[in-house]
């Protein structure tokens, strides 16, 4: 090899490198709008009427200025999940008695359904809002997806049993989205067709955007990733003011960043 082409394959490395290294620590830069202090164990998000959203003590909130809307029910235990993408039909879910409630846009009880009575055996594990009327249910008992219709009290299974236990999961109206033990990420529409997303970042907390972007936390700093980028690497560091936070939620490029007493709402554009 000559001293040119070696000189060449050299600065091809150098520049690869450096195109590695840069890939890995983008930086995203949102920008603080608006900043509170709140008194709440969890925050839970924003609707698209500017309501928040809370549980302390095991009273689920729902705020606004001086408007308050509260509803507790201590006979069921505590509450695991919430699921609040219909303002007006606001699921409470309560691992403890298999139950999910649902709840009007003043918190009044509409429905309540104690999976353990139900025709078809259900344990539920995983539970969100679908169409028609219509729960996501991940069943324990079967390991499968399936449909509640909270109306006709039916529910059918729409997928084969998940070889791998489920790490995370997150629905939205069409999908139902999970990671597995493995990091592997999955979406299942109402159909029940499987598509497999990719591999995700290793994370303690994450939120996905959309079926290709998603953020995450590991340790106390926050990235963006987008699995469609050309270079697989990318991964981009979210630059918040907090040096420690306990929760984060995203809505509609507004990120909302957890503390124990306050909330920091930063306007973000993702790349």
């Amino acid at each position: 090899m000559t001293k040119t082409a070696l000189k060449l394959l050299l600065f091809f490395f150098i520049a690869g490198s450096f195109s590695g290294a840069f890939a890995q620590n983008l930086k995203i830069n949102p920008k603080p709008i608006s900043h509170f202090e709140i008194n709440a164990d969890t925050f839970l998000g924003y609707d698209s009427f500017g309501y928040s959203y809370q549980i302390k003590n095991n009273v689920f909130s729902k705020i606004k200025e001086k408007e308050v809307f509260e509803y507790k029910n201590v006979s069921l235990g505590n509450i695991t999940k919430v699921d609040l993408q219909n303002p007006l039909k606001i699921v409470l879910y309560y691992d403890a008695f298999n139950t999910v409630l649902l709840l009007d846009n003043q918190l009044n009880k509409i429905t309540e359904i104690n999976f353990s009575q139900n025709t078809t055996p259900i344990v539920v594990s995983a539970i969100g809002m679908s169409t028609q009327n219509q729960l996501w249910i991940y069943n324990t008992l079967n390991q499968q997806i399936g449909l509640f219709d909270y109306l006709k009290n039916e529910y059918k299974t729409i997928s084969n049993p998940l070889t791998e236990a489920i790490k995370y999961y997150q629905t939205d109206f069409n999908t139902f989205y999970w990671i597995d033990k493995k990091n592997n990420w999955f979406s299942c529409d109402i159909f029940g067709k499987i598509t497999a997303l990719g591999k995700a970042a290793d994370f303690d907390k994450i939120e996905i955007i959309n079926p290709h972007q998603y953020i995450f936390r590991k340790g106390n700093l926050l990235y963006f990733k987008d699995i469609t980028d050309t270079n697989s690497n990318t991964i981009s560091e979210i630059e918040i003011l907090e040096k420690s936070f306990d929760n984060f939620c995203y809505k509609d490029q507004i990120l909302s960043i957890f503390t124990a007493k306050e909330i920091t709402n930063y306007k973000i554009v993702t790349p």
